[in-house]
Formats: structure tokens, C-alpha cells, sequence
């Protein structure tokens, strides 16, 4: 994988109240293939730094899929007004949950740029949370 760009990532959760904001900023690959945009980064464990699970964002005009593959994988598929069954690996087992997005707000070029999403999250029909991330990717070279 070329690690060429620099991934910053801001994701916030929703849940009963309480906002949870998590910021992480690393590096990784950014490709167009097939007229789909790919960002590819490693999501390393911080108790155990051998440990990582790898992390494709794939982006397809207004539909955004986030495949986590690792010693738990997952697959969310993110499209604006469109309900999605989604598989969800978490250490104790898999999930399957409903995701909604509501904004998709795809501003990313050849150069890098930002990606903004924001969705629910449902079990079993019911709310669990409301979520968002924002993506930004510039070229190590780019200041």
C-alpha cells in the first residue's frame, strides 16, 4: 500500500445525550479505480501495536462503503435516504444493524479533499445512535 497521503479522520457519536468525539490522523493510500475513489489506512491496536485492522473507504458518487477487515471485520454501506442491513464485527460477535445516512457531502478530487457523512444507527428497527465522520486527505507533500 503507498502510504503517500496523510488520512485525518473526525468522527462523533450520539447516544442518549452524550456526544463522544474521536480524532485520528494517519497515513495511507488514495486511488480512483473504475470511477470510484478508495481510501486505504491501517487502524493500529494501542495496547498492542502488531495488532491492525485495515480499513478500505470506497466512495461512489453518494454512496460511501466502509469495509474493516482485521480480527474483527465489518461492512457499512452509507447512501443518503436509503436504509441499508449492514454486517458489524465487534470482539464478542457479529451484528447486523440498520444504517441510515441523512448528508453525504463528497467535496474529494484527485488531489485529496474532504468527505463529510453524517447517519443513524438502528437495532432491531430501534435508534442506537446518531453518528458522523469527517474524512480529510491531503498529499504528504501538500501543506
Amino acid at each position: 500500500m503507498d502510504n503517500n497521503y496523510i488520512i485525518s479522520i473526525i468522527g462523533t457519536q450520539e447516544l442518549d445525550g452524550d456526544k463522544d468525539t474521536v480524532e485520528v490522523m494517519t497515513t495511507g493510500s488514495y486511488i480512483m479505480k473504475n470511477g470510484k475513489r478508495y481510501i486505504n489506512y491501517k487502524e493500529y491496536d494501542s495496547d498492542n501495536p502488531n495488532n491492525f485492522c485495515s480499513n478500505t473507504v470506497k466512495v461512489d458518487g453518494d454512496k460511501v462503503t466502509i469495509m474493516r477487515s482485521g480480527d474483527v471485520s465489518s461492512r457499512l454501506v452509507l447512501q443518503k435516504n436509503v436504509r441499508h442491513q449492514c454486517h458489524y464485527g465487534t470482539p464478542v460477535g457479529d451484528l447486523m444493524i440498520g444504517v441510515f445516512a441523512d448528508t453525504i457531502d463528497n467535496n474529494l478530487n484527485d488531489d485529496g479533499g474532504e468527505l463529510f457523512v453524517s447517519y443513524t444507527l438502528d437495532f432491531n428497527a430501534g435508534f442506537a445512535s446518531r453518528n458522523e465522520f469527517k474524512i480529510t486527505i491531503k498529499h504528504k507533500g501538500v501543506e
